[in-house]
């Protein structure tokens, strides 16, 4: 600094920001029952917010962009109609904001997938695997074109909300093996392939859900002895949460906190 140099010395709130660009569902949107229905019951307790906490310490100026809407597939992310952007869908506006912004994004998170299982029954899970694997690699490719190799973009696995039907008996205790085993756990598989042939990272939700536990036994408060899978579901989700706001598939903001959680693991070791 030069003599009668009046400009300050620069400080942490004067540094460039720099970017989270979050996008999917309604997962990256943060709904939840208790949202206002006016904004498609989001919040701003979603995994998207409570990552964007945790990485704002170590990276003070991060602002977060937050794409995501609820109910979008693969399909409606590459070709719109669920809500209007100004590029026409979501994946078009996230590469117009990621070459606008290059440079400065720090990171990507994506969870994409499920909405384009056409029902919640086994029968559908081929149907919705072929429309991901159609859709996803092209929007994978779209985002790493536009970011740069140095931005990393990680998705995330799924947990399983059916894993409350557990509480139902013996009936209920089979939906929720079944539903584990012959739709999350293919779902998640297939996830890991797409994204492995892409280079990119997933987000071990799957695991910080215990989702294939059901050896531990845990005391859920007000039930008794459950698997550990199903008094996290419990616990996490709205699944077991009685009518008006449940049952309900999205998690609460103690699953979305663990959500968080399994993405910085991979984004900020």
């Amino acid at each position: 600094m030069h003599l009668g140099d009046a400009r300050p010395a620069m400080t942490i709130d004067d540094a460039a920001p720099t970017y989270y660009l979050s996008l999917g569902d309604s997962l990256a949107a943060g709904v939840q029952p208790i949202g206002r229905e006016e904004s498609q019951f989001r919040t701003d307790e979603g995994y998207a917010d409570q990552l964007a906490s945790i990485a704002r310490l170590v990276l003070p100026s991060l602002l977060t962009v937050n794409l995501g809407y609820p109910g979008e597939s693969t399909t409606t992310m590459i070709d719109g109609g669920l809500t209007t952007y100004p590029h026409g869908s979501q994946i078009e506006q996230a590469v117009a904001f990621l070459r606008e912004h290059r440079g400065s994004v720090e990171f990507v998170t994506l969870d994409i997938g499920l909405n384009d299982m056409p029902a919640y029954t086994l029968e559908s899970i081929p149907v919705g695997l072929a429309s991901i694997s159609r859709n996803l690699p092209g929007i994978l490719c779209r985002l790493q074109e536009a970011a740069g190799p140095q931005v990393p973009i990680v998705g995330m696995t799924t947990y399983d909300p059916f894993l409350t039907m557990w509480l139902l008996g013996p009936e209920g205790q089979a939906i929720a093996r079944s539903s584990v085993w012959d739709a999350v756990v293919p779902i998640n598989a297939h996830l890991r392939e797409i994204y492995r042939a892409a280079g990119l990272r997933l987000a071990d939700v799957q695991g910080i859900f215990r989702t294939t536990d059901f050896d531990t036994v845990v005391e859920l408060p007000n039930v008794g002895p459950v698997p550990v899978n199903v008094a996290l579901a419990c616990q996490w989700t709205w699944g077991a949460a009685p009518p008006p706001l449940g049952p309900d598939f999205h998690a609460n903001a103690l699953g979305y906190r663990a959500i968080a959680e399994a993405f910085a693991a991979v984004l900020l070791p």
